[in-house]
């Protein structure tokens, strides 16, 4: 397989979309289901790309995932500080998972900050189910901050988001 990663097209935002929303219902990441209101923002992808880089992982013309990355707390940040870029809503269509499309993804991430004038750390946000995706963090040097984790509906749920964080 020859995964390339590149901008996402317009032309793919619907499909990416999908898969984003896909991936994350079927794993269980949202409280509510199909009525969870971040479901919209999931499926969103002509919003984010138009206030951050929205990348996929193509292999031919097979879309596997994508990933939106945030330069320098960009207004699609949550987390990041000044000098910090950020990785948002990574996600892979189940049926590519296992195949590096999510490391790449990641990579390419990490490639992007690097290239970002005074970009000095990577942050991201990661439910605690997600265990896949801790162990690509983990295996790319990223290290837990537990004392920036962070609760994004704290008047609806309980859910703790876990932070990483790689200085570059």
């Amino acid at each position: 397989m020859d995964i390339v990663i590149r901008r996402a097209r317009p032309a793919e935002y619907e499909a990416l979309g999908e898969i984003t929303a896909q991936a994350y219902l079927q794993d269980g990441l949202l409280d509510f289901g199909e009525s969870d209101e971040y479901l919209g923002v999931l499926k969103d992808v002509a919003r984010r790309a138009a206030a951050a880089e929205v990348l996929v992982a193509t292999d031919g013309d097979k879309l596997l995932g994508g990933v939106t990355f945030v330069p320098s707390g960009g207004p699609m940040a949550d987390i990041a500080r000044s000098g910090e870029a950020e990785i948002r809503m990574l996600a892979v269509d189940h049926t590519a998972r296992g195949r590096g499309a999510g490391e790449a993804l990641v990579r390419a991430c990490i490639d992007r900050a690097r290239a970002t004038e005074g970009c000095v750390r990577v942050v991201l946000s990661s439910q605690r189910t997600m265990h896949s995706a801790h162990r690509i963090y983990e295996r790319l040097g990223f290290v837990r901050t537990p004392d920036r984790d962070w609760n994004p509906i704290p008047h609806l749920s309980d859910i703790t988001l876990l932070t990483y964080e790689l200085t570059l």
